[in-house]
């Protein structure tokens, strides 16, 4: 597990949750290296960034101990998307720019909480053992 701080993105001077939704994306020991062939791994961050300017916060990681899942992104709620019962999603194996398009197309409509992911996203989403959902206090 990385020494990254264990919070769901709040505000750093007011400690609320996010305005708008949190991309964490990992580039641990697994993800975004070369055990994950035939991925631009620097596009695809580089991608993210650019199309979610304005819409959401994208930050990057070290290990989030899913190895088996490289590459991992999580995709945390924003503030109103938290209030309508949005939870943090986790998304494994996303080795693909169509699906790093359609991650991007669901938060620019609002994310978790707020609009239903795509059905494809169904085959990335994963739910982290409870050892790591207690460390980063996601649940």
């Amino acid at each position: 597990m990385s020494k990254r701080s264990r919070r769901v993105a709040p505000d750093p001077v007011s400690g609320a949750a996010a305005p708008r939704p949190t991309v964490t994306v990992c580039r641990g020991c697994c993800c975004g290296s070369p055990k994950v062939p035939g991925l631009d791994h620097t596009a695809q961050l580089r991608d993210l960034r650019r199309a979610l300017d304005g819409s959401a916060t994208v930050r990057v990681t070290d290990c989030l101990d899913a190895c088996e899942r490289a590459n991992v992104i999580v995709v945390q709620p924003s503030t109103a998307g938290r209030k309508a019962g949005g939870r943090p999603v986790w998304l494994g194996l996303v080795n693909d720019p169509d699906a790093t398009a359609d991650i991007t197309a669901w938060i620019e409509a609002g994310g978790p909480g707020l609009t239903a992911p795509p059905g494809i996203l169904d085959l990335y989403t994963f739910r982290p053992s409870r050892r790591v959902r207690a460390e980063l206090h996601d649940d």
